[in-house]
């Protein structure tokens, strides 16, 4: 029974790729909230519904293949289970794939907390031919197990229901937990007897000592801090006697999940390919899957620039401008300051850059689709080849893949990478891949300099980005790393309809943290920058932004950009998306939009050296830190950052005289 009977605490653990973002979403929606976990990046989900009557706090685990502390996801998913008092963990198993998810349940077992098992993605299992007996299961395991197709809302609320009431001791469950030897089982016992004392609240000293006989590193430093110089010394010749306990372990749990998969599961005789083969025989072709890829990203492009621009500039033309013309109107007693700050910082800085909405909205929206329906896992494994020639491998591929949403993620991303090496050319590499606010900048100001040929410009813009990261990585590699072969093992999740509610929640949450940056941070960077552009004198060409800009103007000229386009640039170091937030603000003063005067003012060639800068410039702010932080070395982000400078001003001129060249 949990200490307060009005709140309860569950947890949903699971491997990744089970539908538990999708669970979680179906059960809490929109009151959830995103953060990382306390001293951790990895992200962290919680989120409160009443059910029932009952306030129940449900927080989403991070996805862990198992509890043996070998990632960060891993431990973060044990010791949350073991240091908070839960009333329930719920385990979402893909039942498609249940022998490969069971092994998970057989650790939380060992585990002094209730724990439901919820088997997702039942409509995939019978398409690929297997049949799971969900009261056989449960008769064999001792606990509730509840059938769920999450994205059709099936077994969700009743998954809810039976974990609550197996929380409030309704369903009493004696879990059938793997058993150990008799031998391993008097090691066990002897290990306890020697360490219950001294351990410590909350972990279970039987609990502790099976991970000892595992070989857990994170566990036997504790015991050493835990231990007495003596009863230490009894514990390690115990262990000594056990080698091998370690295998025999996982061995009785992997016997003890087979046992259950052949009393519970059905699988149909084999005979034409499943949906999932058939699909990657076409998808995973190393020439017909690299031309789906280009094709897939060709009509990410092209959704932008047919459905998000249109929108953008109808947001521009028909709310930005109206409000600071009325702005203007309104404030025309009050001081001129006010007036140009209202109308020039917060609307035309600030305001213009909540116009990308628009861009951001389709763009989460196709990452949401293609990481929903599997497709994502294989660009990784496409790609793997790709990888091999730069020193990394596919699972790299994974980090840049997110790094196309922010780049501080995808650094996080890199701790998947095993080798420090590979892990840290990735970290280094992964600034290259353009964000979404390189993305909506680009977006933004392609059709201002290119007309009809925006498209094939911002494609080609890309391919420059991921062309220069395989030379940079392979310069790298071959330089300051070890060109280090890495086997290349990840589990391809099958193919599934897409949940439009995840996807939904996904595109939201992701843009909603872009309108929360953009009412603070990029408010503050063009309040900045309008009170530079405006003072001393209120004339925009004898500001300090002016002078500023003139003094970086030789720098700016070897790339084809006066003063203004040069000054845009630095404050996008910021965040990318105040280059355009700059821009509004110093051409704010001459009134129109900022795309017409942009067009009538900046040349062709000068508007390609401003974009390839822009896609090569240095990492923002965020995206630095985030380099100190996972290297824990400021040489590592600086380097980072003068790498990027030097590439992104050989780019730009490069571009620039090149454009110049072509169109005399």
């Amino acid at each position: 029974m949990t200490s307060n009977e009005s709140v309860l605490r569950i947890a949903l653990a699971g491997q990744p790729n089970v539908g538990k973002s999708t669970i979680f979403n179906a059960l809490t929606g929109l009151n959830q909230h995103v953060g990382n976990w306390p001293g951790k990046t990895v992200e962290r989900k919680e989120g409160a519904i009443l059910f029932r009557g009952r306030r129940i706090e449900i927080v989403d685990l991070p996805g862990a293949y198992g509890l043996t502390a070998s990632s960060e996801e891993e431990r973060i998913a044990r010791d949350y289970i073991i240091k908070n008092r839960l009333d329930g963990v719920i385990l979402i198993a893909n039942a498609a794939a249940i022998d490969r998810n069971l092994y998970l349940l057989a650790e939380l077992l060992a585990l002094p907390v209730p724990v439901t098992l919820g088997l997702n993605m039942m409509d995939v299992a019978a398409a690929e031919g297997v049949d799971i007996m969900p009261v056989v299961l449960e008769a064999n395991l001792g606990l509730p197990v509840t059938p769920v197709t999450a994205v059709a809302d099936v077994g969700v609320s009743d998954l809810l229901s039976v974990a609550v009431a197996q929380a409030d001791d309704r369903v009493k469950s004696r879990p059938a937990r793997p058993q150990l030897s008799a031998d391993l089982q008097r090691c066990v016992n002897r290990i306890r007897k020697q360490i219950d004392k001294h351990t410590p609240c909350p972990y279970d000293a039987e609990w502790v000592a099976l991970k000892l006989l595992e070989g857990d590193a994170e566990i036997v430093a504790l015991v050493r801090e835990w231990l007495p110089e003596p009863d230490r010394r009894q514990v390690e010749a115990i262990l000594a006697t056990k080698e091998d306990a370690a295998l025999e372990i996982v061995g009785g749990r992997y016997l003890w999940v087979d046992r259950l998969v052949k009393s519970a599961v059905r699988r149909a005789p084999r005979g034409a390919a499943s949906l999932t083969e058939r699909i990657d025989r076409l998808v995973l072709h190393p020439i017909a899957g690299m031309a789906i890829l280009l094709l897939v990203l060709g009509l990410t492009f092209t959704l932008t620039f047919v459905v998000a621009w249109p929108l953008q500039r109808l947001l521009e033309t028909r709310v930005i401008l109206p409000l600071r013309d009325l702005a203007a109107t309104s404030l025309s007693s009050a001081p001129p300051a006010l007036s140009h700050f209202i109308a020039d910082a917060v609307l035309g800085g600030a305001g213009l850059v909540l116009t990308f909405l628009p861009l951001l909205l389709v763009f989460y929206a196709i990452f949401g689709f293609l990481e929903d329906t599997g497709y994502l896992a294989r660009i990784a494994y496409l790609t793997d080849r790709f990888m091999q020639r730069i020193g990394l491998h596919g699972k790299s591929f994974l980090p840049f893949c997110m790094g196309f949403g922010c780049n501080v993620p995808a650094i996080m991303g890199a701790r998947v990478i095993e080798s420090p090496a590979g892990r840290l050319l990735t970290i280094l590499l992964a600034p290259l891949v353009p964000c979404s606010a390189r993305f909506a900048v680009l977006a933004f100001l392609a059709p201002v300099f290119f007309g009809a040929n925006a498209l094939w410009v911002s494609m080609g813009l890309v391919m420059l980005n991921i062309a220069v990261l395989a030379v940079l990585g392979a310069i790298l590699s071959l330089t300051l790393f070890r060109n280090e072969r890495v086997s290349f093992v990840m589990e391809l999740p099958l193919y599934h309809a897409p949940n439009p509610r995840t996807i939904g929640l996904f595109t939201w949450g992701h843009s909603w943290s872009f309108l929360r940056r953009a009412s603070s941070m990029i408010l503050a960077v063009s309040t900045g920058v309008w009170l530079l552009a405006y003072f001393p004198d209120g004339a925009l060409e004898t500001s300090w932004l002016a002078q500023l800009g003139h003094m970086l103007e030789p720098v700016g000229r070897l790339l084809g950009l006066d003063w203004r386009l040069t000054v845009a640039l630095m404050t996008s170091f910021v965040a990318k998306e105040n280059a355009i937030a700059t821009l509004g603000v110093i051409y704010g003063a001459e009134g129109g939009s900022l795309a017409s005067a942009l067009a009538h003012s900046v040349t062709i060639a000068a508007g390609l050296s401003f974009l390839v800068t822009t896609m090569l410039f240095i990492p923002c702010a965020a995206t630095v830190s985030a380099i100190r932080q996972e290297t824990a070395s400021w040489t590592w982000a600086l380097f980072s950052v003068g790498m990027l400078l030097l590439v992104a001003i050989i780019g730009g001129a490069l571009a620039y005289h090149a454009a110049l060249w072509l169109l005399v």
